[in-house]
């Protein structure tokens, strides 16, 4: 068997929980590939809330997924879902750090991003899954996967089961997958 990279991997654990007529989030939308993704799977089916801070990631995202109509875009932290979305949801992705090629300065904090991971958790669907790519290659990507992944070890293993996967002969702090599936 062939190893999957990072966003491959992220991209198989998608089409392994996504169902169609389902709710699902891309908590960090970017340059919507995420979000493209994720409408493309649920083929116009079910809703994808996607959110961003800044308005380059809803600008770009908009304009690659301008062929789908079941998506809303939420310019605001992910960490205000729940002011929202308040439907179950079945899967929930972020792409932790910055936005690639935007400015660097405007990272993903480790305070909002456990507080959203939580708020999505709360309204998560037994099975559901959310999924963290975490960039810890530059100083904030550091502070934040150690954050997250303190909070997320405390976890009791009856709410959720939390694996991770990493490639571990990688030089530079490559990414890597986190999954929380409810239980």
């Amino acid at each position: 068997m062939k190893a999957l990279g990072i966003l491959p991997f992220a991209r198989e654990l998608i089409t392994k929980y996504i169902e169609q007529n389902v709710t699902v989030i891309d908590a960090t939308c970017g340059n919507g590939n995420d979000t493209l993704f994720l409408a493309q799977t649920l083929n116009n089916t079910g809703h994808v809330h996607a959110f961003d801070i800044q308005t380059q990631a809803i600008d770009n995202s908009i304009e690659k997924t301008k062929a789908f109509n079941n998506i809303t875009f939420h310019q605001m932290g992910h960490q205000h879902v729940l002011d929202v979305v308040s439907e179950p949801v079945k899967l929930a992705i972020f792409n932790l750090g910055y936005l690639p090629k935007g400015d660097k300065s405007i990272v993903t904090l480790p305070e909002t991003t456990i507080v959203a991971i939580d708020n999505i958790f709360s309204i998560l669907e037994k099975q559901g899954i959310i999924i963290l790519v975490i960039y810890p290659g530059h100083d904030e990507g550091q502070i934040e996967k150690k954050a997250v992944l303190e909070h997320l070890s405390k976890i009791d293993q009856n709410t959720a089961h939390i694996f991770k996967y990493e490639f571990i002969n990688q030089k530079n702090n490559p990414p890597f997958v986190v999954g929380i599936e409810k239980r």
